[in-house]
């Protein structure tokens, strides 16, 4: 009995199955699968050409203020480099989302790979964001002199990591970006004039008109030397009485690049002309007096 019950189960079963049309339910998903993929097709392509149109729109965008900003060369290309590579990639991972294709597993491997790579190549990537913000805000640039982290001279080459510098002797020193963005930075050529304050030394028994009416005559022989406006007129005060003499000290301004050329011409025409004027130029002495009993 048990059976023949199994079996006319059975037999219910095979006729079942024979009554389905699997040439029909096969088509008419087929004709679902073909509709949705269709319609998520268009919709991705419509995505693609706005923002293809977008990122064009971004990266000319993008030279239009570098160009304005006066922004170096290297740093124009790169940044359009990195602004069109990023907005592409944002651009696919978008296309692929609207096709039905989970990005989560994309934006996980992206996400643990930036993080890798910046752990690895953290005081590298603080270089290369110091580099692009000295090429930004210009701080200084290719000419100048500056000082900084226990090193001075002019600057030969601003690159995006580093920045290179060359000695007055004529060594290359190499300074990471990093620290000149975050450190003190003294920079000498920045403005177009400097003031050269230059001591001059001499002995207690000068008269002090003396030494003025001598300075003041080298300053006026000198061309290079600003007379003009009142903010830059030369100016010669007493300083200090030292020891052993008295200090004045020469207040002139020349143009940025030709100070160091200015300051040592006139120390040596300071000591020439004071000589020539009678006037003695003290130097250290101790004076020892000795009391007969």
């Amino acid at each position: 009995m048990k059976d023949k019950t199994v079996e006319s189960v059975g037999h219910d079963v095979i006729k079942e199955l024979a009554s389905v049309d699997f040439e029909s339910v096969a088509v008419s998903d087929i004709i679902g699968y073909l509709t949705t993929f269709g319609k998520n097709l268009l919709i991705a392509v419509v995505v693609y050409l706005i923002g293809r149109f977008l990122i064009k729109y971004a990266t000319k965008a993008l030279k239009a203020i570098a160009k304005k900003r006066n922004m170096e060369p290297s740093l124009t290309s790169f940044l359009d480099s990195l602004v069109s590579i990023s907005l592409n990639l944002l651009l696919a991972i978008t296309i692929v989302g609207i096709m039905g294709i989970d990005t989560s597993s994309f934006l996980a491997v992206f996400a643990s790979a930036g993080v890798t790579i910046g752990m690895a190549l953290s005081g590298t990537l603080q270089n290369f964001a110091g580099g692009v913000l000295i090429l930004i805000l210009k701080p200084y640039k290719v000419g100048d002199f500056i000082e900084a982290q226990g090193f001075a001279g002019n600057v030969k080459e601003i690159q995006i990591f580093s920045t290179i510098l060359t000695t007055p002797d004529n060594q290359t020193i190499i300074i990471p970006n990093g620290a000149l963005a975050t450190g003190c930075l003294k920079n000498s050529t920045a403005a177009p004039t400097r003031r050269i304050d230059l001591d001059v030394e001499v002995a207690y028994n000068t008269k002090t008109e003396d030494v003025r009416k001598v300075l003041m005559q080298l300053i006026n022989e000198d061309s290079r030397i600003i007379k003009e406006p009142a903010a830059m007129e030369p100016y010669l005060p007493m300083i200090k009485m030292s020891a052993s003499s008295i200090v004045f000290q020469m207040r002139v301004w020349v143009k940025a690049n030709e100070y160091w050329k200015v300051r040592f011409e006139l120390t040596e025409r300071v000591y020439q002309a004071l000589g020539d004027a009678g006037i003695e130029i003290p130097f250290q002495q101790m004076d020892v007096h000795i009391k007969n009993k």
